[in-house]
């Protein structure tokens, strides 16, 4: 597994954009209800991302929605009606002993990447998609880092990207 190769919480810093008190950018993050006690933990890495790069709490659009599936939906009501740069969107499905799994994170995906194309708006990908409640663990600030971090890490430089090529 590539994530066995690499602690996810480590990216390079080129290309972040760092918050501009001259033009700020509002980001938002949707995280799923749903395996709180994971996502949670993720929101938190997201957090203290965009805390480490200038971003303050008036920065900072988080809302929650029910469960993973509803996180596109929440991607766009960030966008539209709260005026979000970017998007983070954080969730966890743990796969059970039905195809519940294989749907849910095969809609996220396609949801997520709907919406990216849809607005142009950076909306980053922070679905754990894991076979066990450890394997998330280790993936929301356990020994392989925390994908919230990553998640945000994504956002921040796809945002400095749209604002060097626009």
């Amino acid at each position: 597994m590539a994530s066995e190769l690499k602690n996810l919480s480590i990216y390079t810093e080129t290309g972040i954009a760092r918050q501009n008190p001259q033009n700020p950018y509002r980001i938002g993050i949707a995280v799923s209800e749903w395996n709180q006690e994971i996502t949670s933990n993720l929101a938190n890495g997201a957090i203290e991302t965009l805390k480490k790069y200038g971003y303050s709490d008036d920065d900072i659009v988080l809302r929650s929605v029910p469960g993973s599936f509803e996180l596109p939906l929440g991607a766009i009501y960030l966008i539209e009606n709260q005026n979000c740069d970017a998007v983070i969107c954080l969730g966890c499905v743990i796969q059970g002993d039905t195809k519940h799994f294989d749907y849910v994170c095969s809609g996220v995906t396609q949801g997520i990447m709907d919406v990216n194309t849809r607005y142009a708006t950076p909306v980053a990908f922070g679905l754990l998609t894991t076979n066990n409640q450890q394997q998330a663990i280790d993936r929301a600030g356990g020994r392989l880092g925390n994908k919230g971090t990553e998640a945000a890490a994504a956002a921040l430089k796809m945002l400095t990207l749209k604002n060097e090529v626009l």
